[in-house]
């Protein structure tokens, strides 16, 4: 088996790849909230500021997973995602925010007109020098950004196999740090293990909400079934009632312009 990935990031072809790829999210919404992760309530800490009236707008909200986060705050919240179904689900588990559909590379919003920009499970698939100058223009001095990522922990060999099979992303080495360009940097990091359990039913689900399921023809998603099956019932010796314990790592990165 190849060794873990020692990349920071997914690779692309150019930038129609990583269009196509990102653009794969356009149906499943509801199973992709259903299935996947939410984010641990550190996160948020990383901002290490008081958070009540904050300007905070979520970029890539997908179904609203990282907006969760602030329910009971005082922050003024807005998303945006390109896919119209990710946000026909947020909009009925946030009905009280703000919500349209855009992209990273051009934030409908006043230079100077936040304070925080939030992305999870997002940033890989933007084109950072652009996401990065938007960035710049629409915090206000003194605005953060906070990147999250939800990743399989492929740190046990039957995990990193497991990771293989589903193509759940063996994309981004540990440790890794995001692309940025100037004027941002890392200021502050969050770095954990925690884990979740899981049927064979909801290992299958979570598959489907991946960008290489998503474009891929039905003879390569009925081959993908028949391997993940094959690897948890007859190599791994689950059975369909079986709760497995799948390892996560969190990866949270507070970026600031740099002084």
């Amino acid at each position: 088996m190849r060794p873990r990935s020692q990349r920071d990031a997914p690779r692309f072809k150019n930038a129609a790849h990583r269009h196509l790829s990102a653009g794969a999210f356009v149906e499943e919404a509801t199973a992709y909230d259903r299935i996947r992760p939410a984010y641990l309530p550190r996160t948020r800490e990383l901002l290490g500021r008081p958070h009540a009236g904050l300007r905070v707008h979520d970029l890539g909200c997908g179904t609203g997973k990282f907006l969760s986060l602030w329910e009971g705050s005082d922050a003024h919240l807005s998303a945006s995602d390109p896919s119209t179904d990710m946000l026909r689900v947020c909009r009925v588990l946030h009905p009280e925010i703000p919500l349209w559909r855009g992209v990273a590379e051009h934030i409908p919003l006043p230079d100077s007109s936040l304070d925080v920009l939030t992305c999870a499970q997002t940033w890989h698939w933007v084109d950072t020098a652009r996401a990065c100058q938007e960035a710049d223009r629409v915090l206000a001095p003194g605005g953060q950004l906070l990147l999250a990522w939800n990743t399989i922990d492929v740190s046990e060999p039957w995990v990193l196999r497991l990771a293989r099979i589903m193509h759940s992303g063996d994309i981004q080495r540990e440790g890794f740090l995001p692309e940025l360009v100037e004027p941002f940097e890392v200021r502050r990091t969050l770095r954990t293990r925690w884990s979740t359990e899981m049927s064979p039913a909801d290992l299958h689900a979570l598959t489907h909400t991946r960008s290489y399921w998503l474009r891929s023809p039905e003879h390569i998603r009925q081959r993908v079934t028949d391997n993940l099956n094959w690897y948890l019932f007859e190599h791994l010796g689950f059975e369909e009632d079986s709760r497995i314990t799948l390892p996560y790592r969190l990866d949270a990165f507070l970026v600031e312009r740099a002084e």
